[in-house]
């Protein structure tokens, strides 16, 4: 974890654009340190989150608006998941291998939806639940792997930070979720140990997650919107800074009135960390094993917005710097 770029910004799931290039650029540009690979469902449903995840599943399409349809007789938990990457679904990693420079970016950032809620909402979609769940943990790892390699063919030595995108985590003490605690963990668990022969892994989850089963997971980095219930769970946090893990916080909300500067975020931010620090967080390592993001993805925000936050995670980041903590690694670090 030595090589995370200390308070550095970041992206967090979707961005705004219709134009890749566009997209690749803005990105490059805000978050030099970390790069985020963009998608970009505004652009076409084709890169909308679960689009993305079913590519090159036996028995599941993608309809015009993004709606699944499956073919029970076609699926099956042993076939191979095809991954191409040139049929409109990546286009917006595309973009962004052709526009980045493999003497500057020397570490990325990317993202893809998380085996736990592949598997339930194929079996929303009607797959039974045992063959759901066996089905999204395999297509899962083959993207994860197929993307991989195509980052390291366009940009050789770089280094890998991979969050799994796990909204449905949110849901997972509910008697109805379809699967226990404990098997769903162990599907984030081993996938994120596969993500760990390469790269450092996270979680992402945007919503008011069961920390505490999130963390047994084991991620290098937990990604989560800024809250003050967090404070009940100080104690979790604590002993993952300890073990060397890192946090990203989504200190910029997105799913309401986006701020027009950096003053009420910076100020959650602080009180947050205040209020962990007396339930027996080391401030030093909030501080200092931290990355910035927005709090969720900006798909159905205006470019203009999607600017806007961007500018305010960056100044968080300066602040952050400016209290005295390690100052975020140059570009080429």
């Amino acid at each position: 974890m030595d090589w995370l770029p200390s308070g550095a910004p970041t992206g967090i799931g979707s961005l705004p654009f219709r134009d890749p290039q566009r997209a690749a650029a803005f990105t490059l540009r805000t978050c030099p340190e970390l790069p985020s690979i963009p998608t970009l469902p505004k652009r076409s449903p084709a890169e909308a989150m679960i689009a993305q995840a079913v590519v090159g599943i036996p028995g599941v399409t993608v309809g015009q608006y993004g709606s699944l349809a499956v073919d029970l007789t076609k699926i099956d938990r042993h076939a191979p998941v095809q991954t191409p990457l040139d049929q409109g679904a990546f286009d917006g990693l595309l973009a962004f291998l052709e526009a980045a420079d493999p003497t500057v970016v020397k570490r990325v950032k990317w993202q893809m939806v998380g085996p736990v809620t592949l598997g339930r909402t194929l079996v929303r979609a009607g797959v039974p639940v045992n063959l759901a769940f066996d089905v999204a943990v395999r297509a899962v790892r083959s993207h994860i792997a197929v993307i991989r390699e195509q980052i390291d063919r366009a940009l050789p030595g770089v280094r890998h930070v991979v969050f799994l995108d796990e909204p449905m985590l949110t849901d997972l003490q509910d008697p109805t979720f379809p699967v226990s605690p404990d098997v769903a963990i162990d599907f984030v668990s081993g996938t994120l140990a596969a993500i760990e022969q390469f790269g450092i892994s996270g979680v992402h989850c945007c919503g008011q997650g069961d920390w505490a089963s999130i963390l047994a997971a084991g991620p290098g980095v937990l990604s989560l919107p800024v809250s003050a219930d967090l404070v009940d769970v100080a104690g979790f946090i604590a002993r993952f800074l300890e073990g060397g893990g890192w946090i990203a916080w989504g200190a910029v909300h997105t799913d309401g009135p986006v701020p027009t500067s950096a003053q009420r975020p910076w100020r959650n931010l602080n009180s947050l960390w205040s209020g962990l620090a007396r339930g027996g967080c080391d401030l030093d390592r909030l501080r200092h094993q931290a990355l910035l993001t927005p709090a969720c993805g900006l798909a159905t925000h205006a470019e203009v917005v999607a600017s806007r936050v961007f500018r305010i995670v960056r100044e968080l980041s300066d602040r952050l710097a400016g209290l005295g903590g390690s100052t975020p690694a140059t570009i080429g670090a």
